[in-house]
């Protein structure tokens, strides 16, 4: 998934929902045009905050004491 996939699920929910005057017995196209596009509106959405989220970085710190034992310490930042 991804930009890529919403994009086209919009570009073709919106074509279902505005541009197409067809019948189909049994399916109402418009509005499966407007749930595509509320999909594809969905997957940009979603791919925005997880790419946003993916953008800091990580630094993991490990420390071996005298007598033996190791301590790990982890810090995040954001690029924000």
């Amino acid at each position: 998934m991804g930009y890529g996939l919403g994009a086209f699920l919009l570009a073709v929910g919106l074509i279902l929902a505005l541009a197409v005057n067809e019948t189909v017995r049994g399916v109402d196209l418009q509005m499966v045009g407007w749930i595509l596009t509320g999909v594809g509106a969905l997957v940009i959405v979603l791919t925005a905050i997880t790419w946003n989220r993916a953008r800091g970085s990580r630094t993991v710190a490990t420390r071996t004491h005298a007598d033996g034992t190791q301590t790990s310490e982890e810090r995040r930042t954001s690029d924000f």
